[in-house]
């Protein structure tokens, strides 16, 4: 098992965890646990998100970077972890 797999594997097994997107620098959807509709509604939102998010931060700061975005409502909680060549997006489901 790859380490790829094995942290997708992980990540599934946390409890209310519901989907796992991975999406590579362009955007383009790599590995996705949700059904495909979700995924792109999901994708292009927090991808959104993600970036005007970054674009604050380095407005505030021009040294500092988004390392790491948690978003918690009523019912989920998203976790958006941006790095260089992926954004790994964690869904979970908090009832």
């Amino acid at each position: 098992m790859s380490d790829f797999e094995e942290t997708i594997r992980r990540l599934q097994a946390e409890k209310g965890v519901i989907g796992i997107i991975v999406v590579d620098a362009a955007g383009r959807v790599i590995h996705s646990t949700i059904d495909s509709d979700a995924t792109q509604s999901h994708t292009a939102f927090l991808q959104q998100l993600c970036e005007k998010t970054k674009t604050s931060i380095r407005e505030l700061d021009s040294s500092n970077d988004l390392t790491f975005l948690r978003l918690r409502t009523k019912k989920n909680e998203i976790m958006i972890a941006p790095d260089k060549d992926h954004v790994i997006m964690v869904i979970k489901d908090l009832s």
